[in-house]
């Protein structure tokens, strides 16, 4: 039996334990994540080295592959949501980029400017993802809360990082297809991140949080 030492009581408690069936859905699920990007990074590649221009495809490349890397190093946690409903909405919203339209598409800004988005986006995820460090996962999961850095401003400001990359890559590259997988992608997400919650509100050091921290992403709007 795992036991460890309740600080508070001096009791020995049992450790949590991680179950062979969640550990090998874990496996798989970060397998299929580094064959799906791979596949990816290569097509986007393909198409900068036609178009050099298209400098909006190497960042996207970046934006996701800082997603598909903090996945696969992410430790397993010991509780997570497993209602189907959150599991084909969190891979839905992960493996999103399948659908990404990478042919050129219609320019409703210039170039640069999808560039500056997506660095703006990319900063910002870089910052919320060294704040969470490896509390990261592809399933709505406790692997506990993250009160610091950028979580001080919303509770998931990660999401915040991925909008403003994700609307410089589609302003660059307009198309109906584009428009429809990064609507769908955000109301993936909206569910994603209230089902998280409710997992996490089961933890009362998340319910005290979420009274100091009011926003789920844009602090002042949502």
């Amino acid at each position: 039996m795992n036991e460890t030492l309740n600080a508070d009581s001096g009791k020995l408690m049992e450790a949590p334990v991680i179950r062979v069936r969640d550990l090998a859905i874990e496996v798989c699920f970060r397998i299929a994540s580094a064959f799906l990007f791979a596949a990816f990074a290569v097509a986007a590649f393909n198409h900068w080295v036609a178009d050099p221009a298209r400098i909006t495809l190497l960042f996207i490349v970046v934006a996701e592959s800082l997603t598909v890397c903090l996945a696969l190093l992410a430790r397993v946690p010991t509780r997570r949501d497993w209602h189907p409903a959150v599991i084909l909405c969190s891979l839905g919203a992960t493996y999103y980029f399948i659908g990404i339209k990478l042919a050129p598409g219609m320019q409703l800004v210039p170039e640069f400017i999808g560039v500056a988005l997506q660095i703006a986006g990319l900063v910002w995820q870089i910052y919320a993802k060294l704040s969470l460090r490896l509390s990261f996962g592809l399933l709505p999961a406790n692997r506990g809360i993250v009160t610091s850095g950028a979580y001080r401003f919303s509770r998931h400001p990660m999401y915040l990082g991925y909008f403003l990359a994700h609307l410089g890559f589609l302003l660059a590259n307009f198309g109906v297809q584009n428009l429809l997988v990064f609507a769908g992608l955000y109301s993936l997400q909206a569910v994603r991140v209230i089902r998280e919650e409710r997992l996490l509100s089961a933890d009362p050091v998340y319910r005290t949080y979420c009274t100091q921290v009011r926003y789920r992403i844009l602090p002042g709007i949502f």
